[in-house]
C-alpha cells in the first residue's frame, strides 16, 4: 500500500479537484483498490464525492464515522479507534474516510502531544503515530490518498508523518514559489525534532510497531495556467507563467526538495483551466472526465470532457510511475 498526501502551504490550488480526479482514474482505469481520507476540516472532498442528502447523515448521524471519529478515542485518553469505517463514492469507485469539520478540534491535542514527543514522552509519541495506525487499518488498499488543508500545523505534521511521499498541486504564481519554502523549513524542523524524540525516549519498547517516514516529495502539478499551443500543436504556457514555473523548480532545488526525484522533471503534469466543467463536476459528484449529457455536458464540452481525460490520464500515468 501507498500513502501520498496531497499538499500545498498556499490554498486555492485546485488540490480536492487534482486528488478527486486522479483517485478515481487509479480505480477506473487502473483497477487499483482507492481509499481517500479527508483530512481537511473544510471537508470539500466529502461535498464532492456525496449527494447533499448523504453529507447531512455524516453530521447528523452520531453512528457514522468520520476523520474525527478515528481521532476522539485518544482526545478522551482511550487510544486508537480500533475498527474504521469508511463509505464508497458510487460515480468515483472510490471508499472514502469522511471529512469533519470538528477535526480542527483535535488540532490543540496533536500539538500539545509533539511538545511531549519531541521530548521523549511515549504517549506524545502514540498521538502523533495516529494516522499510522489509520493507515495500518487501511493496509487492504493499493493507495491512501490523503486531502489535507493549507497549514503547517500539527494535523497535517501527523499526516506528513505517516505518508510514503506528498504531491503538491500548484498555481503559477509568486506564492507558491514561498509554499515551497514553507514546506522545505517546516518538514526539516519537524523531522529533526521526531527523531531526537525516539531518540532520548526512556521506554523505546512502548513505541507502538507502526510505520512513519519523512515524506517523499514526487514532484507538482500545474493547476488552472493560461495556455495556447504552439505551432506543433502542443499545449503551452504564456510566457509569464512560464518563467514564473522555472523559479518553482529552483526553489525546489535550493530547498532540498529535489533528492528523491533522480533526475525526473518536477512537474508531473498540467491541468489547464476547464472552466464549467469543475463545477459541472462537483453538483454531479462525478469525475470531470465521466461526464454524459445526463449531467449536462453539451456540444463543445463534450470535446473537453475527452480532452479531461487525456490530461488527468497523463497525470495518473505520471504519478503511478512515481509512486512505484
Amino acid at each position: 500500500m501507498k500513502s501520498v498526501a496531497f499538499f500545498n502551504n498556499k490554498g486555492g490550488v485546485g488540490k480536492t479537484t487534482l486528488l478527486c480526479n486522479v483517485a478515481a482514474f487509479i480505480a477506473k482505469n487502473y483497477g487499483k483498490k482507492v481509499c481517500v481520507v479527508d483530512a481537511d476540516p473544510q471537508c470539500n472532498a466529502t461535498q464532492y464525492f456525496f449527494d447533499d442528502e448523504s453529507v447531512n447523515s455524516f453530521y447528523s448521524n452520531s453512528g457514522e464515522f468520520t476523520v474525527y471519529k478515528m481521532l476522539e478515542p485518544l482526545s478522551l485518553g482511550e487510544g486508537y479507534s480500533d475498527q474504521v469505517m469508511v463509505r464508497k463514492a458510487p460515480r468515483f469507485e472510490v471508499d472514502v474516510l469522511p471529512g469533519d469539520p470538528r477535526l480542527a478540534l483535535t488540532e490543540d491535542l496533536l500539538a500539545n502531544d509533539w511538545g511531549s514527543a519531541k521530548a521523549g514522552d511515549v504517549r506524545g509519541i502514540r498521538t502523533s503515530l495516529a494516522f499510522s495506525e489509520l493507515l495500518k487499518q487501511l493496509s487492504r488498499y493499493d493507495y491512501v490518498l490523503f486531502d489535507v488543508s493549507p497549514s503547517l500545523g500539527a494535523i497535517n505534521r501527523s499526516i506528513m508523518l505517516s505518508a510514503d511521499y506528498f504531491i503538491s498541486p500548484v498555481s503559477l504564481d509568486i506564492f507558491s514559489l514561498k509554499a515551497f519554502e514553507n514546506i522545505a523549513s517546516w518538514i526539516e524542523g519537524w523531522w529533526r525534532e521526531w527523531e531526537n524524540g525516539l531518540k532520548t525516549t526512556r521506554r523505546p519498547e512502548l513505541i507502538p510497531n507502526l510505520a512513519y517516514s519523512r515524506p517523499e516529495f514526487i514532484g507538482y502539478v500545474t493547476q488552472s495556467y493560461l495556455a495556447k499551443r504552439d505551432k506543433e500543436g502542443q499545449r503551452r504556457a504564456v510566457q509569464a507563467y512560464e518563467n514564473i514555473r522555472q523559479k518553482i523548480d529552483q526553489v525546489i532545488i535550493d530547498n532540498g526538495l529535489a533528492t528523491h526525484l533522480n533526475g525526473r522533471a518536477f512537474e508531473i503534469g498540467t491541468v489547464p483551466n476547464l472552466f464549467s466543467l469543475v463545477p459541472m463536476s462537483q453538483s454531479s459528484h462525478a469525475p470531470i472526465f465521466s461526464l454524459t449529457a445526463g449531467d449536462g455536458v453539451v456540444g463543445a464540452h463534450f470535446a473537453k470532457v475527452k480532452e479531461a481525460r487525456d490530461i488527468f490520464g497523463n497525470v495518473t500515468a505520471e504519478f503511478l510511475e512515481r509512486t512505484q
